[in-house]
């Protein structure tokens, strides 16, 4: 419950579905636009490269957005033979998504710091670099179907790999079950997203929330 227990009204409530939207959006296309420019076709055949939020929205991801505030959208497949390096070049392409949100929540962070806005307005810019910034995080952790796991896949064998990849939504599931009830995923979350905005906004999340 990490960003819906910030939420004080149903107008910052709507403000957050539509920042959901937008980042998974961004999130899912910077991934599909990467592996295009590393020379895999395979996301734009399959109608990834495109920023209709339709052609992203994952259904459990986005359902555990909105019940404890972070999730996923929907895996693009890509081609690793299609790639020069495959290996690296799956990194990279994992690793466009989380930075795609942290690009997103750098630019709110600049106009929310340098401009004089207030009202409406400042609240969106603050829920947007709030979800932007978990997205990353949350995606960041090394357990598949996350990005991150592409960091474990350059450590572990590939039968290792293979066997987490089957087991990895399970493993996240359970840990974000464990979290409703012992915050531990929503402590550490926290308190890299608040220092990450304390960073972009200049403030702590408290005084926005």
């Amino acid at each position: 419950m990490l960003l819906l227990g910030l939420l004080r009204s149903p107008l910052e409530f709507a403000i957050y579905i539509l920042a959901i939207v937008a980042a998974l959006t961004f999130h899912e296309f910077a991934h599909a636009y990467m592996a295009l420019l590393l020379g895999d076709k395979t996301p734009k055949l399959m109608g990834r490269l495109s920023l209709n939020p339709l052609a992203h929205l994952d259904l459990y991801g986005s359902i555990m957005m909105l019940l404890v505030g972070f999730g996923w959208g929907k895996p693009v497949i890509v081609d690793p033979r299609h790639f020069e390096n495959p290996k690296l070049d799956n990194l990279t392409v994992s690793l466009a998504g989380p930075v795609s949100n942290f690009l997103l929540a750098g630019l709110a962070g600049l106009i929310l710091r340098f401009t004089p806005v207030s009202g409406i307005l400042e609240s969106i810019l603050a829920i947007f670099i709030l979800l932007n910034l978990t997205l990353m995080i949350f995606n960041l952790l090394p357990i598949p179907p996350l990005d991150g796991s592409k960091i474990l896949a350059l450590f572990v064998s590939e039968t290792t790999y293979i066997y987490l990849q089957q087991i990895g939504f399970y493993i996240l599931l359970a840990l974000i079950i464990f979290s409703t009830q012992i915050p531990v995923l929503s402590f550490l979350i926290n308190h890299v997203v608040n220092f990450f905005f304390a960073l972009l906004t200049g403030h702590p999340m408290s005084f926005y929330f």
